[in-house]
């Protein structure tokens, strides 16, 4: 046993030898020599240094040893270049009879592509011992038979080849017997059977010997058979065949139950002696199961599947045996012929399961071996995908192809790819087999967040506490993942009055708002995603302040001093509906909320005077009388038209006297009292039509304004009593463009309905309480004499 390692291991570093300089002439191509039979693990050789491949490349090229069919028998040591043993290899199981016996594997190197050949001759040991189908061999011989007479026995298979395989044979010591070989056509030896000394059936009628067949191994190996001999009485012929070897062609995949051949043998004896059998003296493992012979009529039909790629021929040794037990043999030979009945093989040998959506055109996302069992045209492959993908095959080595990228990625559009790989073979009809690719297309951050709106207008109240809601803004990001996960921020201008929640970009107030001082805000609000580098994208939100009834009217005429209040005088002898005096008073509100009405509450006699309802104009409601008393008080709340309306009180003091001249335009304003409340109503009707279109509002609003101030403004403000300065509160300023005061000349539109009619007028610089008489001459606050006032608001207090 040691010996014969000691001659495999010369023998396998002989043949290792002879490859390395065989691969020194080219080094596309490396060619081991290994016995069969190897453990797991050990070293076929270092393919790194045959190769001349630095063995660092090995592992950063992904480098692997790929075999043609299913089976891997070898793989790569990458840390150290060697070619390994994977698993057992039985030359028998993978060549039969076939010598020699060659492996194909390639040597795969990615980044670049490369491919190199590796060949491996597996080299037979003596693992098997030679064996007769039959361990028992009946032969009936006449007694009469002939000396010399040759007899054909069954030949001893030994899977090995070579020296390996059955060299001779050996039989029992006999005194009537020999052992002698003949070769047939094929130039295979088989064992004869030799009568040297006559038979003689009364003396013995059966012999038993042993048949030995051995191989020329290192240590040899044998196999033995029984010979049984019955004599017989005489059978002076066997059967003869009509060819000594017999060769037919069958298609692969040829029906079952099809007759092949039909074999010939005759025998000259009659009787029992001429019936001949026919049986198949040895049936490999390939072609059992396959091929049958029927016994009386000769015929050779298929039984089983024939397929090419398993066998490409079939070789038979057929016997003939009348009944008298004489044989003799044949050779049968099928050969099986190719057929296109393989669909090619599509093999994925590598593949990136992920790509980034930015990969560059030409990239290779997988690596496919495409092959053919069939031979010839049949074996023939071309492979394709389809058109409407960005990727594209391309082979520069034979049967394998890379698919590469041939266009622009966009995971927005298209996150994933089942690419479907087809393979065409050239056969007749031709056979074809696919196989799917998934591809997922990875994101990078090449979208900005994008607002769903650009602008946002948003109407929130005045006085909300802080942290109330304003509005929540929303942007979306194509991206996925951190690339789309987006975060919120406001402009610095804007921090200290607003907050936002940088997750969901709902934003809230730092502090509460007021109307009076500022009516809106313009927010800029910047969304910025989680990519590297970030994308940035910026909307604007319009916070419009609305008017929250909130402000108390305030009393300007009469000015209400603590202890002192000035008297209005009226002439003793003023008819019903004059005009005495008017109550002026302000809201900061805007709107419905500044609208004001005035109402007498209080009054020394409460059915002398009247007070105009939107006007705060005080008028007399009957003549004077002696028995009314000489000084009058009123007391007159002023109320907003707020939700929850807010008033104000103001005291008014009026004394009559005897003598003053009773102004006739006043008088006759009185009468036209009735036309200022038709005034009043279309007013209304006007507002109210006005709050159903904010925008048509505001336009009449401008027109109405510019109208009244050229219409009534230059009103002549002669012979009209003032009122001295005090009356005016100090400190009293404009709060909004949209309330009854304004920080302009433009007060005048802001008045209650049919405030113009009255005494007083709006100025823009001073206050100017003046009293002059018809003659123009000046009369004091307190006098006797009829006055007409006008006051004068400055705009700012």
């Amino acid at each position: 046993m040691i010996c014969l390692s000691r001659r495999v291991l010369a023998h396998f570093l002989l043949q290792l030898c002879f490859c390395f300089i065989c691969m020194c002439g080219s080094l596309a191509e490396v060619r081991y020599s290994v016995p069969e039979e190897m453990q797991q693990g050990s070293i076929i050789g270092n393919v790194a240094r045959d190769l001349g491949i630095d063995v660092t490349e090995l592992m950063r090229r992904n480098a692997r040893v790929v075999a043609e069919g299913s089976r891997q028998f070898c793989e790569l040591s990458a840390e150290t270049g060697s070619l390994l043993v994977s698993e057992r290899m039985d030359r028998e199981e993978l060549c039969t009879q076939s010598a020699p016996c060659v492996l194909q594997f390639q040597l795969l190197l990615e980044n670049p592509l490369k491919v190199y050949s590796l060949l491996l001759d597996i080299q037979d040991i003596n693992d098997n011992s030679p064996a007769f189908d039959n361990g028992q061999i009946e032969l009936e011989l006449l007694e009469s038979t002939v000396l010399g007479r040759r007899f054909p026995l069954e030949s001893a298979h030994d899977p090995d080849i070579g020296a390996n395989s059955v060299q001779h044979y050996q039989l029992s010591e006999s005194e009537y017997f020999a052992l002698e070989m003949n070769t047939q056509v094929d130039r295979n030896a088989y064992p004869e059977l030799v009568l040297k000394k006559p038979l003689d059936r009364e003396n013995q009628a059966d012999h038993f010997l042993t048949l030995s067949g051995v191989d020329g191994g290192r240590p040899s190996r044998s196999g033995t058979a029984s010979i049984h001999i019955h004599v017989l009485d005489a059978n002076d012929n066997v059967p003869v065949f009509g060819q000594r070897v017999y060769k037919v062609s069958a298609q692969e995949n040829s029906a079952r139950g099809s007759v092949l051949v039909k074999l010939n043998a005759t025998d000259l004896d009659s009787g029992i002696y001429g019936e001949v059998s026919y049986s198949f003296s040895h049936v490999p493992d390939k072609t059992r199961g396959i091929l049958a012979v029927d016994p009386v009529t000769g015929e050779v039909r298929v039984t089983g599947a024939l397929d090419y790629e398993e066998a490409s021929s079939h070789e038979l040794d057929v016997q003939a045996k009348d009944g008298g037990g004489q044989s003799s043999h044949c050779k049968l030979i099928i050969d099986v012929i190719d057929v296109n009945d393989n669909a090619p093989i599509i093999a994925v040998k590598s593949n990136s399961a992920t790509v980034p959506e930015d990969a560059s055109p030409g990239t290779m996302v997988a690596l496919l071996h495409v092959y053919d069992l069939d031979t010839g045209t049949s074996g023939r492959v071309t492979c394709e995908i389809s058109d409407d993908v960005p990727f594209k095959l391309v082979s520069e080595v034979k049967n394998y192809f890379m698919l590469v990228i041939d266009g622009v990625l966009d995971r927005e559009k298209c996150p994933h790819y089942n690419i479907t790989v087809t393979a065409v073979d050239a056969g007749t009809p031709p056979l074809f087999s696919s196989k799917t690719v998934a591809i997922t297309v990875t994101d990078v951050n090449d979208n900005p967040p994008i607002f769903r709106h650009s602008d946002y207008s948003i109407q929130f109240a005045e006085n909300q506490p802080q942290g109330t809601p304003v509005i929540k803004v929303r942007a979306d990001d194509a991206d996925e993942g951190q690339n789309a996960r987006i975060l919120y921020s406001l402009s610095e201008d804007a921090a200290s009055l607003f907050s936002i929640n940088a997750e969901n970009g709902e934003i809230f107030t730092l502090r509460p708002f007021d109307y009076e001082t500022s009516t809106h805000f313009s927010v800029q609000v910047m969304a910025r995603d989680g990519g590297s580098p970030p994308f940035t994208s910026t909307c604007t939100v319009r916070v419009f302040i609305t008017d929250q009834n909130d402000n108390a009217p305030v009393v300007l005429y009469p000015v209400q001093f603590d202890g002192y209040l000035a008297d209005d005088i009226v002439p003793r002898a003023a008819p019903a509906g004059y005009l005495v005096t008017k109550v002026v008073a302000v809201d900061a509100d805007a709107g419905h909320n500044a609208w004001l009405s005035y109402r007498i509450v209080k009054a020394t006699q409460p059915n002398l005077f009247s007070i105009g309802l939107h006007c705060g104009e005080i008028r007399t409601l009957r003549p004077f009388v002696e028995d009314d008393e000489i000084k009058q008080t009123l007391l007159v709340s002023v109320s907003d038209n707020g939700p929850e309306s807010l008033s104000a009180t103001a005291t008014v003091n009026i004394m009559t006297e005897d003598g003053l001249p009773i102004i006739d335009e006043l008088f006759a304003r009185g009468i036209d009292e009735s036309h200022a409340h038709n005034d009043l109503t279309l007013y209304l009707i006007l507002a109210l039509a006005g709050v159903s279109s904010l925008l048509f509002v505001l336009i009449i609003a401008m027109v109405y304004m510019r109208l009244c101030r050229h219409r009534y403004m230059y009103r002549s403000t002669a012979n009209l009593p003032v009122f001295p300065p005090t009356y005016g509160p100090p400190g009293y300023s404009d709060v909004s463009r949209f309330t009854t005061l304004q920080k302009d000349d433009r007060y005048n539109s802001f008045l209650t309905t049919g405030s113009w009619r009255g005494d007083f007028r709006f100025g823009s610089d001073f206050v100017d309480f003046d009293m002059q008489n018809k003659s123009g001459s000046s009369v004091h606050v307190g006098g006797r004499s009829t006055a007409r006032a006008t006051l004068l608001v400055p705009h700012k207090f």
